[in-house]
């Protein structure tokens, strides 16, 4: 590319008062492959307007999240709560991303106790006193995604349960700490894990976060059980989600086939719990853009 020709980022800008240092310090880096240490590519770099986009997207899906906090009770359905979401998305302008995704067939994922993630929404299943649920809500807005989950605790719930809540949570905001530019995506699952670890939890590596923005679930993977400097470079103006999955016995975990094929549930159906928060990568660390 000439220095006077457009950015390939598509900001309209010439390439020189673009992206021309970025890419001369990229050829610059040396990768260890034995490491699984990648360049990203260019498609996963986010220009100004695709970053403006993305946050005008996590606007909604922050407030359809802070719609549901205020419905939180014992005896809800979740269906109830799903139907919050999509409506307060669909008013808002916006597509709720989890809706017909690869056949779900609800708004959000509402994951209570023992369930890993995609449990769908139903009108059988009331909130009880002492449960902990997952709400996870994807919002599309002019093709943009923004994608995030919370915790909620039912009422008052058992010590057990409110302890792994509370280090689940802790260890996404380290794993958001530790998403540094010019650092590795593996940084982010090794002090995810580290955390969970030293508390006696399981961390699933069966599934993890991902990278969201122009897509759904893009590149890179994000594990939350991996070896710092490994994986993808890290690179101003990547979006992606820390989302770790902390169970409070084994790591491993299994899709109930048997039913609908969705929901992932602990082996030894002891609790699970998740939080969820998009982030930006930029020059200085990272940026919460929902949450």
């Amino acid at each position: 590319m000439r220095r006077n020709d457009p950015c390939w980022c598509g900001s309209g800008k010439k390439y020189k008062k673009c992206h021309e240092a970025y890419d001369e310090r990229i050829a610059e880096m040396k990768f260890d492959v034995f490491r699984g240490q990648v360049r990203p590519p260019h498609k996963l770099i986010n220009n100004e307007k695709d970053i403006a986009g993305i946050k005008e997207a996590a606007v909604i899906n922050n407030g359809a999240l802070d719609r549901v906090t205020e419905l939180v009770e014992p005896g809800v359905t979740t269906a109830e709560l799903d139907h919050a979401v999509y409506t307060y998305i669909v008013d808002h302008g916006g597509v709720p991303g989890d809706l017909n995704y690869e056949g779900f067939p609800a708004s959000c994922c509402t994951s209570i106790n023992d369930i890993v993630c995609h449990g769908i929404p139903s009108k059988k299943v009331h909130l009880k006193e002492g449960d902990i649920v997952n709400i996870d809500v994807t919002t599309i807005l002019n093709g943009y995604y923004a994608d995030a989950s919370r915790m909620y605790i039912v009422g008052k719930a058992a010590p057990n349960a409110e302890r792994l809540v509370r280090v689940t949570q802790e260890c996404m905001n380290l794993g958001i700490e530790a998403a540094k530019p010019w650092h590795f995506v593996g940084d982010i699952g090794a002090a995810c894990s580290k955390h969970a670890k030293e508390n006696g939890y399981g961390v699933v590596t069966d599934l993890g976060g991902h990278g969201v923005g122009k897509g759904y679930h893009i590149e890179p993977f994000v594990s939350h059980d991996a070896e710092a400097g490994t994986g993808m470079l890290l690179v101003p103006g990547m979006t992606l989600t820390v989302e770790p999955m902390i169970n409070e016995g084994t790591k491993e975990v299994y899709t109930d086939k048997s039913g609908d094929g969705w929901t992932v549930r602990t082996k030894d159906h002891k609790l699970s719990a998740q939080w969820e928060k998009t982030i930006l990568i930029t020059e200085t660390g990272a940026e919460v853009l929902s949450s």
